[in-house]
């Protein structure tokens, strides 16, 4: 009987694969350890406020826009390997940092460059596919992806009972068990990223990755993709510059964090960021653009651009989505009881519903790769999913209907039916959401590595930080309006995609090809070379 592929570990390929996704579990296991033990936190600091950790909340998110970008960048000219272990082990040292931190300065700058292990996802995608041929691609990059986005859930279930259980009262530490779990977390992404660098190579035996020679912007092969580079990059800095608004509007102790002065100068720094990068753009690919572009090398940017669309509308709405559900779900179906008049919806089982968009992940993600990958059309597939994320997103607005209004003038959101019957039914909704969702996910980074093989990297970096700028954009939204409203904004979000997918989006030419990864182009080297 033939062994699964998946476990046929006598393959390299595969165990590059499980050597790959347990390393970006392990980034997002530390990545995501604060919100687990945020309220342990609060009890054993005395110092430490609610205010305090909205504002490491929003770091956490800060600085993995920009490093998506670096580092896609870092992949295509160093190779997966020795970028993704640089990571592991220089984050392992802010995450240490956080663990200790006695003051709230040491905690924000720490958890801010902390923020930049969210990378270590674009890693993984170069890294698979080089070891996976197109046709498999997209199921490899699904389970890639689906596996290490459960370390966070997995930081959930298990980093408060780590610090309670096993430091605190096995190990006596005490009130300090929160940090010790925490510098465990970090030595963990330290002694790995070490190993990760031994236990897999950048390519198989006898294949050529081709790298850019210079850490330099992307390459585009027409003028108006360039164009198209330029306005697609001021998101970027943009949602840096919404973060810096956002948390200057956080006061503590009457003051706003950041004072109008300081507020303005990141403005400038940020728009002096662009500026510096539209000229670098500019000198990159105009002399290239001039010598004439041969036309085995063109591809099309308006793919790029889709797909920075699908990444904002799908993980962009997937962090905001999770980041509000558990009170969702507490405040809309409060009044609810059992047959014997008990209280249904508890704070812990509305956590529970929430983790569902987590828990969904391990089987979804790769799902949509693998549907990616058998029904021969990557674009339509993307469609199908784009129309599934409108409607789910569609559906869980309707979960609640507007209430009586509040002592502060604001309409409740009540079931829309009565019931534990409208219950399940409302958890059932929200899974098929998810779904939809996490297999866009996969899908979008089955089409990535097809688009231009040479730049796989800074393509993922690209959509990868826009998944980011979905996530600020999205939770902004949030904070002004009500649930309702927000779920059938997002699904607008999705409906916007899909229309601009449907326009833009271009199937790959020889999209499952054996041979595409690897195939030798001796020109468009030279011509990075010359530049």
């Amino acid at each position: 009987m033939k062994k699964p592929e998946l476990i046929d570990f006598s393959q390299e390929r595969i165990r590059v694969l499980h050597w790959t996704w347990i390393a970006f579990f392990i980034t997002f296991y530390v990545w995501f350890n604060m919100a687990p033990l945020a309220t342990t936190m609060l009890s054993n600091v005395g110092w430490l406020t609610r205010e305090h950790i909205k504002i490491l909340a929003i770091c956490n998110v800060a600085l993995t826009i920009p490093a998506r970008i670096i580092v896609g960048t870092l992949i295509d000219k160093y190779g997966a390997r020795i970028v993704f272990s640089a990571l592991m082990v220089i984050m392992g040292i802010p995450a240490i940092v956080f663990a200790f931190g006695d003051s709230f300065m040491q905690l924000l700058i720490s958890r801010l460059i902390l923020g930049s292990i969210g990378a270590g996802f674009v890693i993984g995608i170069k890294m698979v596919a080089q070891w996976f041929p197109p046709k498999m691609v997209g199921r490899a990059e699904g389970f890639y992806a689906g596996w290490g986005n459960f370390g966070s859930a997995f930081a959930a279930m298990t980093l408060p009972w780590v610090a309670i259980s096993v430091m605190e009262e096995w190990l006596g530490l005490g009130a300090n068990g929160w940090r010790y779990a925490m510098a465990v977390n970090g030595l963990v992404s330290v002694v790995y990223g070490f190993a990760y660098y031994f236990l897999v190579r950048d390519a198989p035996q006898g294949k050529t990755i081709l790298k850019t020679k210079k850490a330099e912007p992307m390459m585009v092969t027409s003028y108006i993709d360039l164009f198209q580079y330029l306005l697609w990059s001021f998101p970027l800095v943009g949602a840096m510059g919404v973060l810096a608004w956002k948390i200057g509007g956080v006061k503590m102790d009457g003051e706003p964090i950041l004072s109008t002065g300081t507020l303005y100068g990141i403005y400038g720094i940020l728009t002096v960021i662009y500026i510096v990068h539209v000229i670098k753009v500019l000198q990159v690919n105009l002399p290239y653009l001039k010598a004439g572009v041969p036309e085995k090398d063109k591809y099309s940017w308006n793919s790029v651009a889709a797909l920075n669309s699908t990444y904002f509308a799908n993980f962009g709405a997937e962090l905001a989505v999770v980041s509000m559900l558990p009170m969702f779900f507490e405040t809309v179906f409060a009044g609810i009881t059992g047959p014997r008049g008990n209280m249904i919806m508890t704070a812990t089982f509305a956590g529970i519903i929430a983790s569902s968009f987590a828990f969904v992940n391990l089987f979804a993600r790769p799902l949509g790769g693998y549907i990616s990958d058998k029904m021969a059309n990557r674009k339509r597939t993307m469609l199908i999913y784009m129309v599934g994320i409108a409607i789910g997103f569609l559906g869980m607005g309707l979960i609640g209907k507007y209430g009586p209004v509040d002592d502060n003038g604001l309409a409740t959101i009540v079931p829309t039916f009565k019931g534990v019957w409208w219950l399940v039914v409302a958890i059932i909704i929200t899974v098929s959401a998810s779904m939809f969702v996490q297999g866009a996910e996969g899908a979008t980074f089955a089409v990535i590595p097809s688009i231009n093989k040479k730049m796989t990297g800074q393509i993922a970096g690209m959509a990868g930080a826009y998944g980011n700028v979905g996530a600020v954009i999205y939770l902004v939204v949030y904070s002004i309006v009500d649930a309702k409203t927000f779920f059938f904004i997002i699904a607008g979000g999705a409906a916007l995609s899909f229309i601009y997918c449907l326009i833009f989006l271009k199937e790959p030419k020889d999209a499952f090809s054996e041979d595409m990864a690897y195939e030798e182009d001796e020109v468009f080297e030279h011509q990075i070379d010359e530049k």
